[in-house]
């Protein structure tokens, strides 16, 4: 059980430093109308694009529900009374619409007080499943999709504990369920026992480069405490409630079903487990079960304990990767394995070789191709058709090749940097072949592809009808509705011409239709309401702008409903950001924001401020640049205040705003830069942070997508770590952070001690810790203390500025 403790404020101004007990507190009226909505429901398609589920949940959790027992154990958070993830989001109501039906249709029978998580679709779209948590543990339900009906499947033993714990089978006629074992090993509570002796953990000299995590197992009693907590056993369980057991006993880490339906692939958590890394870096032995017999075919792999990698974002481990299932075919398995020892640093000709591998694997696996980077994935079509990806980080290059299953002959379709959106091919059409498993649609050699469509112009999502045989494109259709945003969902039928879009505008909030690509007809399939009406009026566009090296910029702006452009009252401007890296200055100038996107306020961003008489400039382009052999970080600290600098004499040269008076902000990776920004600049006149780190040399082993390790660049750490540089820091900041944050890097540690650094040196700073949050805050008493807290600081500090 979490202990429950205060929530405790520290107080700013001239009785610092004292702390303040105070009870939780709600925004002014003009925030709080927009922070307290009725969230929309999510929407989801059924395979057979008949059917429209809509799920509905509460806005936000209460204090109560993040105050529940938790254990965290292997890099896992799980409510050991729900054997589930403890930072679930849980659905309170489902409803059914058929596609075209003007009115849903209320789902019969549900639990009372539903708490609903792992919906799925069965494959032939005539069922749904879901679980449902109860104080006695996890349930397994059934919705009959045709008469909108639910019942209950099996009592509450099911085990979520290693993520979602159903899988249908490919018929749909049942499910492989993970449930707990009927004879479960009891809990070991070692909180009053003494200890028999010290911790160890020891070094063999091998160097590697493994980076900060949390949740870890720390000794004997974790370890069993663990295993108790993932074992499940695999049963089916049919539409009518029939269980039987498949498999014993295991820490079953996936599962899997062959395109066929006669063999399944399971992985399995071994010891011995570690203290230094998470569960997913344990030993696991993987193999393939024949369903009709539930005896072992084949152990396809065994992978070690994980405990040194080398380094650099390429590099990776040895052996067998990616065992997955070939989508083409009954029963083979691909898999992956690295030619340079998983060393990126390594000087090879070849990377990683694609292997393809028959049930029952009682012959070798056959090399289908070998690749210069390293593998990221293949989607599968034909016989002669598959598309294989490659990347490398540190050049961000990305290939797509075509690959020839059946002769082995390749070539590159497409080369681009990854990072470079305006060149971005797009997303293949997939379609369900004999076996019920996805494919890509290969039609006379041609494939169809979905693209985002971002150009210097603004963004138009298309469909391209790709020939492999000429590598010709040929667009079927473009976007390019007027005043909103469109996006491409899917293609539903190519010989009609129609596509699954989304429309929204800043004050329509996003609806499905069914398009037709010709003639541009549409039908509606949802008619969600805005729950944001108070921001109608707000003045809302994309700006454009550059960096004094001439890197392009853009963020989007909001002034104040009803601002007269004319008169051009100077307002504080409030800007949030997040920092991003790239390898060259033309990717880092794309712009990727929509005008005519729905504004959607959230406590991750200042939009709701508009409302208040302040200009918001949200998303704000905050690239770091490294070309070459540079990297971006080696002159981090001098790109970062070129692109505040930037933002603000953008919209101040637009006449808006008083630029003694601009706040900055972030989450994250957002809050290290709010804390650079006002430690190396006189920019800003207040900063508001958010779970982020301060003290680079507490991630040693890299950050972000920093590489190099301390000792590499000792001074890039320390230069770039705000803690290091406290004594330079006088502007008012707020720090928050959620006392339970689980994000690797940014331990509610990092905020503690840089408030401590601070305040010693006298800054105005206050520190508020939101009791049970992790890295993101999900609790409606916390969300709503947090934006008070940022009014409350921003009206003083920045607003009433003297």
């Amino acid at each position: 059980m979490k202990p429950f403790f205060s929530v405790m404020f520290l107080l700013w101004g001239a009785t610092a430093f004292a702390q303040e007990n105070i009870t939780y507190q709600k925004p002014t009226s003009e925030i709080l109308q927009l922070a307290d909505y009725q969230r929309p429901p999510s929407v989801s398609i059924s395979p057979d694009e008949n059917w429209i589920l809509l799920s509905y949940r509460s806005t936000y959790k209460s204090l109560d529900d993040l105050n529940q027992p938790e254990v965290r154990l292997g890099g896992l958070r799980v409510n050991p009374a729900t054997n589930m993830s403890s930072a679930t989001n849980y659905v309170n109501n489902l409803k059914i619409k058929k596609f075209g039906a003007s009115e849903e249709t209320q789902v019969k029978g549900l639990p009372s007080d539903a708490r609903i998580a792992n919906v799925s679709f069965s494959p032939n779209s005539k069922n749904l499943a879901f679980t449902n948590s109860t104080g006695a543990g996890l349930e397994l339900w059934l919705v009959d999709i045709a008469t909108a009906t639910a019942k209950k499947l099996t009592e509450a033993d099911l085990n979520a504990s290693m993520g979602n714990p159903i899988q249908w089978y490919r018929d749909g006629s049942q499910m492989l369920v993970s449930k707990l074992p009927a004879n479960r090993a009891a809990w070991i509570d070692s909180s009053k026992d003494l200890p028999k002796g010290p911790t160890v953990s020891t070094s063999d000299g091998q160097i590697s480069q493994l980076r900060t995590y949390q949740d870890l197992l720390k000794n004997p009693q974790d370890e069993t405490n663990f295993e108790t907590l993932s074992t499940s056993e695999l049963y089916t369980v049919n539409l009518q409630g029939q269980q039987t057991k498949m498999f014993d006993a295991a820490m079953y880490s996936q599962r899997s079903f062959s395109p066929d339906g006669k063999y399944v692939l399971l992985a399995m958590v071994k010891r011995p487990f570690s203290y230094v890394v998470p569960y997913y870096n344990f030993p696991q032995e993987t193999a393939v079960f024949d369903l009709a017999t539930k005896s072992k075919v084949k152990v396809v792999n065994e992978s070690p304990l994980i405990e040194v990698l080398p380094k650099g974002f390429s590099s990776t481990r040895t052996g067998k990767r990616n065992l997955s299932w070939r989508t083409d075919k009954p029963a083979t398995l691909v898999y992956v394995e690295a030619l340079d020892g998983g060393d990126a640093t390594k000087k090879v000709e070849w990377r990683d070789e694609l292997f393809s591998w028959d049930a029952p694997f009682d012959q070798a696996a056959t090399s289908l191709m070998k690749v210069a980077d390293r593998y990221a994935g293949a989607l599968w079509g034909d016989k002669e058709h598959a598309l294989v990806y490659t990347q490398w980080y540190d050049t961000r290059n990305e290939k797509i090749f075509l690959l020839n299953p059946t002769t082995k002959s390749s070539k590159v379709i497409s080369e681009r940097n990854s990072q470079d959106v305006y060149s971005a091919p797009g997303n293949v059409h997939t379609v369900k072949n004999e076996f019920g498993a996805y494919v890509m649609l290969v039609d006379n050699g041609r494939s169809y592809w979905i693209g985002d469509g971002f150009t210097k112009d603004g963004q138009f999502p298309f469909v391209d009808e790709l020939d492999f045989n000429t590598l010709k494109k040929k667009r079927l259709y473009s976007s390019n509705v007027k005043g909103k945003k469109e996006d491409i969902s899917r293609i539903i039928d190519l010989k009609k011409s129609e596509i699954l879009v989304s429309i929204q505008s800043p004050t329509e909030y996003p609806n499905y239709y069914v398009k037709n690509m010709k003639t541009g007809k549409t039908q509606a399939l949802t008619q969600l309401e805005n729950p944001f009406k108070a921001l109608t009026g707000v003045h809302k566009e994309v700006i454009h702008y550059k960096r004094k090296d001439g890197v392009d910029l853009s963020g989007t702006l909001y002034l104040p409903a009803g601002y007269d452009m004319n008169k051009k009252e100077k307002l504080p401007l409030l800007i949030w950001a997040y920092p991003t890296e790239y390898k060259d200055k033309a990717t880092a100038g794309q712009n990727t924001a929509s005008p005519y996107e729905f504004t959607y306020p959230s406590y991750g961003s200042f939009v709701y401020w508009v409302t208040k008489g302040y200009a918001v400039l949200d998303d704000a382009a905050f690239p770091i640049i490294g070309e070459g052999e540079t990297e971006p970080n080696d002159t981090f600290i001098e790109q970062l205040v070129a692109n505040g600098e930037a933002a603000i004499d953008a919209v101040d040269k637009l006449g808006y705003i008083d630029r003694t008076k601009v706040g900055v902000g972030g989450h994250s990776y957002g809050a290290f830069m709010t804390a650079n920004l006002l430690t190396h600049s006189k920019l800003f006149a207040v900063g508001i942070a958010r779970s982020g780190a301060y003290n680079r040399t507490l991630t040693p082993f890299g950050f972000q997508r920093e590489q190099r390790n301390y000792w590499d660049v000792p001074a890039i750490y320390n230069t770039m770590s705000p803690f290091m540089n406290a004594d330079k820091m006088k502007t008012p900041m707020l720090l928050i952070h959620g006392a339970a944050d689980n994000n690797p890097g940014t331990f509610t540690l990092q905020t503690e001690r840089y408030f401590q650094a601070l305040k010693n040196l006298g800054a105005p700073v206050r520190m508020v810790l939101l009791p049970f949050e992790a890295h993101g805050y999900a609790s409606e008493e916390n969300i709503l203390h947090t934006l008070w807290e940022q009014d409350q600081f921003l009206e003083k500090y920045l607003k009433n500025k003297n």
